[in-house]
């Protein structure tokens, strides 16, 4: 086959234009009706969301522990706060941004967490002498969000908030799946107290940044209505609302592949059989179109392949433009960037021509090369860096394992 590429002048006029494609390869255009060249477009519609995860835990006596668990990956947080129930408006949470869960080198933090929390005063109510016979909610101030240092702003006298309060964490490397483990270790010190209730949250990450610095509270600052609640009486449900708001699954758009061909089979993948090894797995693992894009050169029903190589983030998008004749068929992939080997595609076939928005006829899969983890806090997914789990299965419609939001609600495809 005669392989042609785009012109320099086309190739400038389409990136000034906004489109964001490394390579477009022709394979054949001696069908092509002059005129015809649409323009398909990959638009990451994703709602972004401060956290992963969220979720609360129960109350804890002194001498008792209680549990919760949580997917995570490499660079996310854990933040919690939980009310010192002993006193006015005293709570235990660590420090901003949050408990980090693994180290440099994407080992998780298990064990004791030395110094996992600190004390903070909320600063809405004037501390007391802690203990059982406390005033709740006692005398309002006008203050901010401090840390408790051995003393309270009245003189009351403090330990070390880790010698009441201990976070120790264990994980399950297949699942990238903690279990987080409080203990009430008060018990029989001059500062016993049981804790309320918490919320916790697991950050999202967006180019390997937290997309929020401060989840519960800034320092010096004046706190929330909603941390003020669960500081003041241990009230947890406002703030469960307020972080439960600002929770869900989150991902990039991961590289794409365009394929117009002719025939009746889709010459990217096939429903229900497995991965035909031509490198859609780089795709869907990787965001990697450029094995696929050489295996599918040599099939002769493909006539011409287009890659992007963008890693398109919410609210952002990536486009290329191709050439095609009435005959011909239009086929896509693009990786769910925070995936272990998902991919978005057309489930249908569409006419090359076809014109208008597309999204209703795109699908997720899971591809069956990777084992699949929490969109977005799987350790072993290549935006953490992970190492692959290798599975073999067919490829599949993704379920409702986890909470995905709806095709809709994360890409949206028009070929114009």
């Amino acid at each position: 086959m005669k392989r042609k590429y785009f012109s320099t002048a086309v190739a400038a006029a389409l990136l000034f234009a906004g489109s964001a494609f490394t390579s477009c390869n022709d394979d054949d255009d001696d069908n092509v009706v002059p005129g015809t060249r649409p323009t398909i477009k990959f638009e990451n519609v994703v709602a972004t969301k401060n956290f992963v995860q969220s979720g609360t835990f129960a109350a804890v006596n002194p001498g008792q522990t209680t549990s919760f668990k949580f997917h995570a990956g490499k660079g996310q947080r854990l933040m919690l706060a939980s009310m010192y129930a002993y006193s006015n408006d005293l709570f235990f949470a660590p420090a901003n941004p949050g408990i980090a869960l693994f180290d440099e080198a994407g080992v998780p933090n298990t064990g004791i967490i030395a110094g996992a929390v600190r004390l903070w005063d909320n600063g809405t109510r004037i501390n007391q002498q802690p203990g059982p016979n406390i005033t709740h909610p006692g005398v309002a101030e006008a203050g901010v969000v401090t840390e408790v240092k051995g003393k309270d702003s009245e003189g009351h006298t403090y330990p070390a908030a880790s010698d009441l309060f201990q976070v120790s964490l264990s994980y399950d490397a297949a699942q990238s799946l903690f279990t987080c483990t409080i203990a009430n270790i008060s018990n029989g010190k001059a500062n016993e107290t049981p804790f309320s209730g918490g919320v916790f949250v697991v950050s999202n990450v967006i180019d390997n940044k937290l997309v929020v610095e401060t989840p519960f509270f800034n320092v010096d600052q004046k706190s929330g209505a909603e941390l003020t609640q669960l500081a003041e009486s241990g009230n947890v449900d406002p703030l469960k609302k307020l972080v439960t708001d600002q929770t869900g699954i989150i991902t990039t758009l991961h590289g794409a592949i365009v394929v117009i061909y002719t025939g009746n089979t889709n010459p990217i993948y096939q429903l229900g059989q497995k991965d035909a090894q031509l490198g859609l797995s780089a795709l869907a693992q990787r965001g990697d179109p450029d094995q696929l894009r050489a295996s599918l050169e040599k099939v002769p029903q493909v006539r011409r392949i287009y890659t992007i190589a963008d890693n398109v983030q919410p609210g952002t998008s990536m486009e290329c433009t191709y050439e095609a004749a009435a005959d011909e068929k239009i086929a896509f992939a693009t990786m769910f960037g925070y995936s272990n080997d998902w991919f978005f595609a057309n489930g249908p076939e569409l006419n090359a021509l076809t014109k208008g928005d597309v999204t209703s006829k795109t699908v997720l899969l899971d591809d069956g090369t990777a084992v699949s983890q929490y969109p977005g806090a799987g350790n072993a997914q290549y935006i953490f860096g992970g190492t692959v789990m290798p599975e073999d299965k067919a490829i599949s419609a993704v379920g409702n394992t986890f909470p995905v939001p709806t095709v809709d609600e994360i890409i949206k495809v028009t070929i114009y």
